[in-house]
């Protein structure tokens, strides 16, 4: 059983772990990553809505998180540290791409574009559902919904204006309202 540490949400075990990772201990990170990988995976995978690109941007996580990992400094856990690793992570692969940039800031019914294979399920998974949504929209909703970000926040790591945050999310929602009352 482990004992958690006072004020870190960590356990004594997991704390042994990141100092360990600190030092250069392989073992120890792998550890740490058969831990931490499925939350990482989650974030990644919601905000792209992409299975191969959020796996291929997990590596990214981890990469940077060892690169990183002798600046932890314990204030927050090691999961949080990690999820906004993550989060920085994706849109900063969305910054850099072109057709991503390009296709955000068109977040228009239009870009919805859902196709039901069928319609007998009339109830359709939220991650199949975030997926038709245009990045921006996807990413804003993925942020505020899910994780809690307020649209200051979701501003601040997007690069774009509270207010837009806010027409992303208004957007976002009723294209997966209607989306879902299919």
């Amino acid at each position: 059983m482990q004992r958690a540490v006072a004020g870190t949400g960590q356990s004594a075990e997991g704390d042994d772990l990141v100092r360990r990772a600190q030092q250069g201990d392989v073992g120890a990170f792998e550890a740490l990553y058969r831990n931490h990988a499925p939350a990482a995976y989650a974030v990644c995978r919601r905000m792209l809505g992409n299975d191969d690109e959020a796996r291929e941007l997990l590596q990214d996580v981890f990469v940077r998180a060892w690169e990183r990992l002798p600046s932890f400094r314990g204030e927050s856990s090691l999961g949080t540290w990690l999820h906004r690793l993550a989060v920085n992570v994706v849109l900063e692969r969305l910054r850099s791409s072109k057709r991503e940039t390009a296709r955000r800031a068109d977040v228009s019914a239009d870009a919805v574009g859902h196709s039901p294979e069928s319609d007998v399920d009339a109830r359709m998974d939220l991650d199949a559902a975030l997926g038709t949504l245009a990045p921006g929209a996807r990413q804003v909703f993925v942020l505020h919904d899910v994780y809690g970000y307020s649209h200051d926040e979701i501003a601040s790591l997007a690069g774009i204006a509270p207010a837009t945050a806010r027409v992303q999310l208004w957007r976002a929602r009723r294209a997966l309202m209607r989306i879902l009352e299919r």
